[in-house]
């Protein structure tokens, strides 16, 4: 074999291997059973490919352990869903590569395309518990981008004091919180689900979360001068990487489009907060207030 193609299989078999071993350690540590054996499944099926590129190159190869114990740390924070779906994401890449590779090694398409189908089709078959109360959570980071962004921008620029604007922000903040939370709690009830009090938890936690992600420039930074209007743009900054983050977890995680799930958000955030200050500047001139 030459040496360039011979590289280039051991690159398919440490990949591959490194999926078999991570998936392996997946299964090992989900506590969900039916997870569980979907990792499995996707670990054998990533064993068999591994085993198809050793052949042919007659040497082991080890897996990626750096990667392998990046993934598990993602996996503990983002979920798995999201980082299964992630990875799988660049392996799209890698069965068009096997495609490309059928001239120099006949089957290596078809070796690809088998594992796409098989690698969708157990994807398909993963169920997470927090995916399930995304409904809430939007419903809680959107109104609190939207209902926050709005209320700083408007009282940063009525009374232009850094700590009044941030104790009003957080007292509004925390009372929607819990509001939002009360009104998901008997909206659910209303509608017979049986998960009510959790589906009230996460509106209120992804409320409270982003209430104080949204403040804190306020609280950090000093408020003399023109630094309050430092922490607005910082606030406003903060706002559209949440909204890019949340965006693009869920785009993974629910196979959705991300442009304009990402588009609408921000419009709707930034344009709010554009015109609450504009009633903040009317609200200062009108009334003259000074603090």
């Amino acid at each position: 074999m030459e040496k360039k193609l011979l590289k280039q299989v051991l690159a398919f078999q440490r990949d591959e291997i490194t999926n078999q071993r991570l998936y392996d350690r997946l299964a090992n540590m989900i506590q969900d059973e039916h997870n569980a054996e979907v990792m499995r499944e996707m670990a054998k099926t990533e064993l068999e490919h591994y085993r198809f590129w050793r052949d042919l190159s007659k040497i082991e190869v080890a897996p990626n352990k750096f990667l392998i114990s990046f993934v598990i740390w993602l996996t503990r924070i983002l979920g798995l869903t999201f980082t299964i779906k992630l990875i799988e994401r660049g392996e799209k890449a890698g069965a068009e590569e096997y495609a490309a590779f059928e001239k120099y090694i006949p089957g290596a398409a078809k070796l690809g395309l088998e594992e796409e189908e098989h690698e969708q089709a157990m994807m398909n078959m993963l169920h997470e518990d927090f995916l399930s109360f995304m409904g809430s959570i939007v419903l809680g980071l959107n109104d609190a981008l939207v209902e926050l962004t709005g209320t700083l921008a408007g009282l940063t620029l009525a009374l232009q004091n850094g700590k009044l604007v941030a104790v009003s922000g957080l007292i509004t903040g925390i009372a929607a919180a819990f509001s939002m939370a009360s009104s998901e709690y008997l909206s659910a009830r209303a509608e017979g689900n049986k998960q009510a009090k959790k589906s009230a938890l996460y509106t209120g936690a992804a409320y409270l979360i982003t209430v104080f992600f949204l403040i804190a420039p306020y609280l950090l930074l000093p408020q003399t001068g023109s630094w309050i209007f430092v922490s607005l743009v910082i606030t406003l900054f903060i706002a559209v990487v949440i909204i890019y983050a949340f965006n693009f977890y869920i785009s993974v995680a629910k196979d959705l489009p991300f442009s304009k799930r990402f588009f609408e958000m921000f419009t709707i955030s930034m344009g709010v907060a554009a015109f609450s200050f504009l009633i903040g500047l009317l609200v200062r001139s009108v009334f003259g207030i000074e603090v």
